[in-house]
């Protein structure tokens, strides 16, 4: 590998990577297209890194032997395609790193539930005494974990971003959680690809590696069923009966692998509703493979709350309850949601649309929404899709108009549940920016 490093984006993982580079020798550039954040700025000052923003120095870009491309610079950027035809090596962050450690890494992607997943994952392994940690699309750079921290373990959550730009990335253990729809304006509008994008987890995998995966999801089992793997395949599922992995039966989880055995009834888990009894599996399946006691899986699981902005109980006022669930970014994401609610629900919706059809949440609408409030650009195809539906639907361009009117629209024993199934960049910089406003309205009413 040659010794000049361009990272393109000076986010999370660029910056991580930069420190990365420069610990393992690499002269190091970094260029971002827009305007750099202050903290990160501060960080390359300190570490004497070259840096530019608010657009690319070709000659200087065009110079390098590696690029790391952050995961939301689309393929089709300008900077990218003239790399690809000059035939410098291209990749993520996630393939960059992985290069430098020794670690034993566990590799979490999937439509939805992943950061769920991860974070449970990282919590049942740290109590069980593991030296580990936890990178990837969550928290701390993955690069900057492996340059500054020595650990024995990685919990990693990946997004498909990450996955287009490895090349020989083999994590030991992977769980693919499920498949939807999901940023189909980055692959062509064409499911096939973006399905694909999420079984390159499993691509450089081995004989004696793990595939953690749904049997319940029709598409990924068909998937697998045309596109063998090599690793050694552990399902999970509400519904089947599996002599290997994990199942539920008569209210219990139920875990079998290499002949050890685990059960923990569902009504002991801290996190309820079908979609997290699946997460809770694909944990609990890690943790057994990497020697986790039994009694330290079950009260980990008991004790666990879940991630801020995925079905969150925010406050309950005048008796109803208002729920920030501002990481649904997807259809599939909200039909969780939406199936999880157990009272008469207002429900906040909208912003940029990736591709969405609406047809699959047709049926909970109808019976579980009594009034949609629109918050964002996209409203047409709400307001087509569930019209007929529902009676009260009301357009917001604000967080704050959007409480106070789902305020006025709610009576007591109704839930207020902002579930977007939308991307958020129109109004906020992300999802998180999206459910902390909503939580801010939401305590100001």
């Amino acid at each position: 590998m040659g010794k000049r490093l361009v990272i393109l984006g000076a986010g999370e993982s660029g910056v991580g990577t930069a420190i990365l580079g420069v610990k393992k020798g690499f002269e190091v550039f970094v260029s971002d297209f827009g305007k750099i954040k202050e903290t990160y700025k501060q960080v390359l000052l300190h570490h004497e890194i070259e840096w530019e923003e608010d657009g690319h120095s070709e000659k200087k870009i065009l110079s390098a032997d590696t690029v790391m491309k952050s995961p939301g610079i689309p393929d089709t950027a300008p900077i990218v395609v003239k790399l690809e035809k000059a035939g410098i090596n291209v990749v993520s962050e996630i393939e960059f790193a992985s290069q430098f450690t020794e670690a034993m890494i566990v590799g979490i992607t999937g439509s939805n539930g992943k950061t769920t997943t991860a974070t449970l994952t990282y919590a049942l392994l740290e109590r069980g005494g593991l030296n580990v940690g936890l990178a990837g699309n969550i928290g701390k750079s993955f690069a900057k974990q492996v340059a500054e921290d020595d650990f024995d373990q990685f919990v990693l959550e990946l997004s498909s971003f990450q996955l287009d730009g490895i090349k020989s990335f083999a994590p030991h253990i992977a769980v693919l959680t499920n498949l939807s729809p999901d940023h189909l304006d980055r692959y062509d509008n064409d499911f096939q690809k973006y399905i694909a994008s999420k079984f390159r987890i499993a691509m450089n995998q081995k004989e004696d590696d793990y595939f953690i995966y749904d049997a319940d999801d029709e598409v990924l089992v068909e998937w697998l069923e045309k596109h063998p793997i090599r690793s050694q395949l552990l399902p999970f599922s509400n519904t089947k009966k599996l002599e290997k992995g994990a199942y539920i039966n008569n209210e219990e989880i139920i875990l079998t692998i290499n002949n050890k055995n685990l059960t923990m009834p569902i009504a002991s888990l801290g996190l309820q509703g079908k979609h997290n009894q699946k997460n809770a599996m694909a944990a609990t399946t890690v943790a057994t493979l990497l020697k986790i006691r039994k009694a330290t899986i079950r009260e980990c699981l008991e004790s666990f709350q879940g991630v801020e902005h995925r079905l969150e109980k925010v406050l309950k006022i005048n008796n109803v309850m208002y729920i920030n669930d501002s990481k649904a970014t997807n259809v599939n994401a909200t039909f969780y949601a939406l199936d999880s609610m157990e009272t008469p629900t207002v429900w906040i919706v909208g912003g940029v649309d990736k591709g969405n059809d609406y047809g699959d949440l047709l049926p909970l609408v109808n019976e579980k929404v009594k009034a949609i409030v629109c918050l964002g650009v996209h409203s047409e195809k709400i307001i087509k899709a569930f019209g007929n539906v529902v009676d009260i639907m009301v357009e917001t361009q604000s967080m704050q108009d959007a409480v106070n009117v789902a305020y006025k629209l709610s009576q007591r024993g109704d839930s207020v549940l902002l579930s977007p199934a939308c991307a958020s960049f129109d109004l906020f910089k992300n999802y998180e920016d999206r459910g902390r406003q909503f939580k801010e309205a939401v305590r100001n009413l």
